[in-house]
């Protein structure tokens, strides 16, 4: 009997760096699954097929890719597209046809409010991939922490930057002086942001800033405020957690701090599937070049979990497999996995948060909920804390200031140039 996996990945185009490395990942998946001759649904082995086709990254060719695939049911199972723009595009259609729609690609919030049945969350959704950074702001040895988030116009971002805001908003936040002062939102142009932005970072002597929004926006963001001479101390983003982000950076990648799905030097004993060191040489010998990416990780942990879902369900069978989903519960390489049994939202898979060291990431903040202690990661905390250079203190002693002293007022300096997400 065979399964076959059906999706859209962005092969050429913008999104292509990410894509072809899931291509590779879901291929290998297939490879190892059928090899093992392990799946068996309701007594009968099965083996795997894909149809795989190339959006381009574009919404309206992936739209049409989703049509087609749930139209004559050409696949018995289907994977979304990676990116949160594209997974927006498929999600509807697929949901409107009743399929399960396995969601490894995108991190949106809005695509678990808007009421689907159908929808698999893998990975964490956007409003907790700064939360992280808020929480390691309460444990930096600044007796103010007057922080700045640099938000584009995108789904994404916007949620990114609202989980962002409500995780200082928190109670223990705000005790240990976590305020955000500045907010921009909208694009980011390197020849007139500047102008604009940076003179209220200074006037509100912003000592922490965020960014979040497309990887270019991102870099975009980090390479002005880092050349600058604002000389923040603390800065992160989303594409911090991306392999490439060092090399298109250079020596301004050191110290920034960004957000991870997944990292392969984790150290998990996963129920299902290979260990993350493994499945990353694994990458490498199947043609991924360099260690993979996030991407990678979540369309193989898809995989692995679409197995074990159907195996659990007894046939193949959207309704049946959708409930098999809800009731499963493990840990792949890529982290725990449970999912809100309504919503289809992840909520097992926890974020980490890596900085940038002397050209390499480094696990600095593991959220794990894993009660076997099978999780275990390298503790670099003592890296963002360590060195006058790093994070420039001589400069700015506010352990000094009186709990007397007026704070600015917050500055929301919005932009309504487009964002092309």
């Amino acid at each position: 009997m065979k399964i076959t996996i059906g999706l859209s990945l962005s092969l050429t185009g913008e999104y292509s760096p990410m894509g072809r490395q899931a291509e590779i990942a879901i291929r290998l998946f297939i490879a190892d699954a059928n090899a093992s001759g392990a799946l068996r649904v309701a007594g009968e082995r099965c083996e795997f097929a894909l149809e795989c086709h190339d959006d381009a990254s574009d919404p309206v060719r992936c739209a049409d890719i989703y049509r087609a695939l749930c139209a004559d049911r050409r696949a018995d199972v289907i994977f979304g597209p990676y990116s949160n723009r594209l997974t927006r595009a498929a999600s509807g259609i697929v949901e409107q046809s009743g399929r399960v729609f396995v969601n490894h690609g995108g991190a949106g919030d809005e695509l678990y409010d808007r009421g689907y049945e159908m929808i698999v969350g893998v990975l964490s959704p956007a409003s907790d991939y700064l939360r992280g950074f808020v929480r390691l702001l309460t444990q930096l040895k600044l007796w103010r922490k007057r922080v700045a988030i640099v938000a584009s116009k995108s789904p994404f971002a916007r949620a990114v930057a609202s989980g962002f805001e409500r995780a200082a908003d928190e109670r223990a936040a705000r005790r240990r002086g976590v305020r955000v002062r500045v907010k921009w939102n909208g694009a980011f142009d390197p020849a007139s942001t500047p102008a604009r932005l940076f003179p209220a970072l200074a006037r509100n002597r912003v000592n922490a800033l965020a960014s979040a929004g497309s990887y270019e926006h991102d870099v975009a963001v980090m390479r002005a405020v880092a050349a600058s001479h604002l000389n923040i101390p603390v800065l992160g983003c989303v594409a911090a957690g991306v392999r490439r982000f060092a090399s298109d950076l250079g020596e301004l990648a050191e110290g920034i701090v960004g957000p991870s799905q997944w990292e392969d030097s984790i150290e998990i004993a996963p129920a299902l599937g290979p260990t993350p060191a493994e499945f990353a040489r694994r990458m490498v010998t199947a043609g991924a070049g360099d260690s993979p990416d996030y991407p990678a990780a979540q369309i193989y942990a898809a995989g692995l979990l679409t197995a074990a879902a159907l195996a659990g369900a007894g046939r193949c069978d959207d309704a049946m497999l959708r409930d098999a989903f809800s009731n499963l519960q493990t840990t792949t390489m890529f982290g725990d996995f449970s999912i809100d049994r309504v919503t289809g939202r992840q909520l097992g898979h926890q974020m980490l948060l890596v900085q940038w060291h002397r050209g390499r990431k480094v696990i600095i903040a593991p959220e794990s909920h894993d009660d076997s202690s099978s999780l275990n990661f390298p503790s670099g905390l003592r890296l963002l804390l360590a060195g006058i250079e790093m994070l420039r203190l001589s400069r700015r002693d506010d352990s000094r200031e009186s709990l007397g002293d007026a704070e600015s007022e917050e500055s929301d300096l919005d932009n309504d140039e487009r964002n092309h997400d």
